[in-house]
């Protein structure tokens, strides 16, 4: 006999609400609807932004940040300048990984904000943002090559009222590798001493150079070529890609050299850094796959001395870890910010200072940071740098009073101990870390 269709609709109803809070289980002869593709795929992403959000919440506990948050400092009434070269596609992200609104300028000599087919900038921004989620954000990129243009960008962040710069780009032959030089001087000019209200704080990446870094004293072999190490006058090169290479050498005035690099696929002299570089010289070149690359070092005028030279895109042979903190890092007025793993490890290509010099890097951040947007996480002292920025912000947002040498020293002080007690040339103060109160 068949049940009244009211009957039967309202029997149904209730088993599945019965079913579903497990006081009836369903028979094995009964067929649950299967969920649709589109289904599916909603389920997949909702888990997909849960796992990011614990992830996310977990980092923000590694750094003293949710304890902050809660109290309600998110770092209002602070602007932070992400100083980089890719912002490609930036506008797809405002209201999400960015600030609804972002201030963007390029000092690029073509005027093109987006001219580089990365969104390298994008990240570091999203780091800040996630961080410090009230702070104003301004973006700018300029010319990697041109020191004028990256200093233009500098002094237009002040006079826009930015208090924080990070930047996770290194520009090694900008410093004598020693933290000083003329654009080092120009760069602390322009950030300021501290002593005035707009003064600023910089946060830089410290470079993921440890092992693509030489430095030492120049030694000549009968043939005028410099040893890497006894009687090895070859730097074996591997590029990465086919990104340019370039490889840069820094040292302090008075004296001159000249890079090359040969290519032993061909059997000769692939290029030689232009004569007109009279200091801190460098080569670039497309390289070619399957393609084998050494560099070899002469100098051209004055009595030598030590010197760093560090390679971007490529891997080098003949290397050393200490002094590798490259511009604007290793410069006393910048805040430099080395990257540890997880678990307070300093991760392998984290470059480190010298023992006998000032604290280099600063301090150290966990990486690597999980974006919103991108499936592989953000990894490298790219990702570090930004992370201490976005602490300075909460804290100048507690204490907007304060100068930046207060900012700086409280982040010093509330950092984690790492390794050798006290400062030191691998982690510096230690992990940022917020102060507890």
């Amino acid at each position: 006999m068949n049940m009244h269709p009211v009957r039967a609709t309202f029997c149904a109803v209730l088993r599945r609400a019965l079913v579903a809070l497990g006081l009836v289980a369903v028979p094995n002869f009964v067929s649950a609807a299967s969920p649709s593709p589109a289904e599916k795929l909603a389920s997949t992403s909702r888990n997909a932004e849960a796992s990011v959000a614990a992830e996310r919440a977990h980092h923000l506990a590694e750094l003293g940040v949710d304890g902050w948050h809660a109290a309600g400092t998110t770092g209002r009434g602070i602007k932070v300048a992400v100083l980089d070269g890719g912002f490609r596609g930036y506008k797809q992200f405002l209201g999400s990984a960015l600030p609804a609104h972002v201030e963007a300028k390029t000092f690029r000599k073509d005027g093109n904000f987006e001219a580089r087919d990365t969104q390298h900038g994008i990240l570091c921004a999203e780091v800040v943002h996630t961080l410090a989620p009230d702070a104003e954000l301004i973006l700018a990129n300029w010319d990697e090559d041109d020191a004028d243009s990256f200093l233009k960008a500098v002094k237009w962040a002040r006079d826009e009222g930015a208090r924080i710069i990070t930047c996770s780009i290194i520009m090694p032959r900008l410093s004598d590798g020693e933290g000083g030089g003329p654009i080092h001087a120009a760069l602390a000019k322009a950030l300021g001493d501290g002593k005035r209200p707009g003064d600023m704080l910089c946060f830089a990446s410290a470079g993921n150079t440890a092992t693509r870094h030489w430095f030492g004293q120049f030694h000549a072999n009968a043939a005028g070529f410099h040893e890497w190490k006894t009687g090895v006058v070859d730097n074996a090169l591997t590029p990465w890609g086919d990104d340019k290479v370039s490889v840069e050498l820094c040292s302090k005035p008075g004296s001159r050299y000249e890079l090359f690099v040969f290519d032993d696929s061909i059997g000769a002299e692939l290029t030689h850094s232009p004569l007109s570089m009279t200091q801190n010289p460098a080569v670039r070149f497309e390289p070619k796959a399957g393609h084998d690359y050494r560099v070899r070092l002469k100098l051209l005028a004055g009595p030598g001395g030590a010197f760093h030279v560090m390679s971007l895109h490529s891997d080098l042979t003949e290397v050393n870890r200490p002094g590798s903190v490259a511009f604007p890092g290793d410069g006393p007025e910048v805040v430099a910010v080395g990257a540890v793993d997880h678990a307070g490890r300093l991760t392998s290509y984290s470059a480190i200072g010298q023992s006998n010099s000032a604290v280099k890097p600063d301090l150290v951040a966990p990486v690597p940071f999980l974006s919103a947007w991108r499936a592989r996480p953000f990894a490298g002292t790219s990702a570090a740098a930004p992370q201490a920025a976005a602490l300075a912000a909460l804290v100048w947002s507690r204490h907007p009073d304060w100068k930046s040498p207060s900012v700086r020293s409280a982040l010093q002080s509330s950092a984690h101990d790492l390794g050798i007690p006290g400062p030191d040339p691998e982690t510096g103060y230690g992990l940022v870390h917020l102060p507890a109160k």
